[in-house]
């Protein structure tokens, strides 16, 4: 159906993932998953997603949720790099976002970029965020970025560790009790994935 084949398409024109193609219909709607580049009217939905995540979950070590401008003002500095900031949406809502920003602020680190990706909380379990990831890590690849980080709340959490192990992300360490949320300590989980040449070459 042409209504179908249009939305395996990204806002970019090119054809969807092998992985978003590969998700199943929900809730009886004939539309799939879209990915696409964030826009400015994005960030209420943005806000209120990262929002849950912040109050409820150990993915984020934020104790205060941030404004609609303070997401604004983080988005425009990845953009500002040249990096990606993505959202997946179905039947115009969004349901998650995607983005990655240098690791560290000198511009020694602008080929290591640390990826971030949230869901609302009625998507899980779909397969939406290895069809996120998956796309930020290949448009990251596109921007230059010859490492990507992952740097995860909470040695817990099971599932931001195996998504980034199924995208082919390998484990490099863990920083024992170096947060404090929800009155308890927390390790940070790093792990790494090397993307186009790696280091096998200087980068452009």
């Amino acid at each position: 159906m042409p209504g179908i084949l249009q939305r395996l398409r990204h806002a970019t024109g090119h054809p969807a993932s092998d992985t978003l193609k590969s998700l199943p219909l929900y809730n009886g709607s004939l539309a799939l998953p879209l990915i696409r580049p964030s826009r400015e009217e994005d960030i209420p939905a943005i806000t209120a997603i990262y929002r849950h995540h912040v109050l409820t979950g150990t993915g984020t070590f934020e104790i205060d949720p941030p404004s609609e401008t303070d997401m604004a003002s983080r988005r425009a500095d990845v953009l500002s790099k040249g990096l990606p900031y993505l959202v997946l949406e179905q039947d115009k809502v969004v349901l998650g976002f995607a983005y990655c920003n240098w690791f560290k602020p000198r511009p020694a680190y602008r080929f290591s970029a640390e990826d971030s990706i949230y869901l609302a909380s009625n998507a899980h379990r779909r397969g939406l965020g290895k069809a996120l990831l998956a796309e930020l890590c290949s448009r990251a690849e596109r921007a230059g970025v010859r490492k990507l980080l992952a740097v995860i709340g909470d040695s817990s959490n099971a599932g931001s560790i195996g998504l980034h192990q199924t995208l082919g992300f390998s484990h490099v360490g863990v920083l024992k009790s170096c947060g404090w949320k929800f009155d308890r300590w927390l390790d940070v989980v790093m792990m790494e994935k090397p993307l186009g040449a790696g280091d096998s070459s200087a980068p452009q």
